[in-house]
């Protein structure tokens, strides 16, 4: 399996697209309590024009989980490690909820190696303590168990919930074995992270992605995001958070359109 070193921390990653392409690289970053396969929806069309990286952040899949907490300065140097570890000089990048937080960061922090941003279901600064700290709290005092069962309810609507019961299975599984400290760290960090200084200076092309019933990220703090980037745009699709899921071909298409743009 591909494993990186970085920031002392062992990430697990792959690739998709052919190694020997002059095709962009794309990186895809994943939200709190899932992995890799998260973005398999989007991976075989986005393998037709770009090398896409996908990595399991720190705490969570196959990624090492050192014992935190976590900070927003950790999740993107992790990125940046990353990309130096495989010798990728600029990269588009797209995040989903605590991944666009990171992106948030990436953009800010280091421009130089972002080419086109998409920021999705996430916000300069998602949630309060009150949300954070007990939930990190719960993690580490009664596992994962709980939460697997309450997150997924708050993660689509109703409607996909009933319809879509095998991929709620799925993501449940993978939210139960996320590690119990690694998920409260990275709840850390999203509670220490405020960006709303930051995101201001970023200068990478910018789509922010948000959803009409999305309790995390609601769309207020998605177009605040949207309207504080200088030329940003803002898209707004009918679901709940994992937007990327939910509505698969319709995210899908937004972003590849969005991504293959001219400058």
């Amino acid at each position: 399996m591909p494993y990186a070193a970085v920031n002392g921390t062992k990430l697990y990653y792959r690739i998709d697209g052919a190694a020997d392409s002059n095709a962009p690289w794309l990186v895809l970053s994943n939200s709190l309590g899932t992995d890799v396969s998260m973005w398999a929806p989007q991976v075989p069309e986005f393998a037709k024009h770009f090398r896409v990286l996908r990595y399991d952040t720190r705490g969570h899949g196959r990624s090492d989980a050192p014992k935190g907490p976590y900070t927003i300065g950790q999740l993107t140097g992790d990125v940046i490690g990353l990309l130096d570890q495989l010798g990728i000089a600029r990269a588009h990048f797209v995040g989903l909820s605590m991944g666009g937080l990171t992106g948030v960061g990436l953009g800010a922090r280091y421009a130089a190696r972002i080419d086109r941003l998409v920021l999705c279901n996430t916000a300069a600064k998602i949630g309060s303590p009150q949300v954070w700290e007990p939930r990190a709290e719960r993690a580490r005092n009664e596992g994962m168990a709980g939460l697997a069962d309450a997150v997924p309810q708050r993660w689509f609507t109703p409607a996909f919930i009933e319809r879509e019961p095998l991929v709620i299975a799925q993501l449940r599984d993978n939210l139960a074995h996320t590690d119990n400290e690694g998920y409260a760290s990275n709840c850390d960090a999203i509670n220490a992270a405020d960006l709303r200084g930051e995101a201001s200076s970023i200068k990478a092309p910018t789509l922010v992605i948000s959803s009409t019933h999305d309790l995390a990220a609601t769309p207020a703090q998605g177009r605040e995001l949207a309207e504080s980037i200088d030329g940003a745009r803002y898209v707004e699709l009918g679901v709940s958070h994992i937007s990327n899921i939910e509505a698969a071909e319709t995210f899908t298409g937004i972003v590849r359109d969005f991504l293959l743009e001219s400058k």
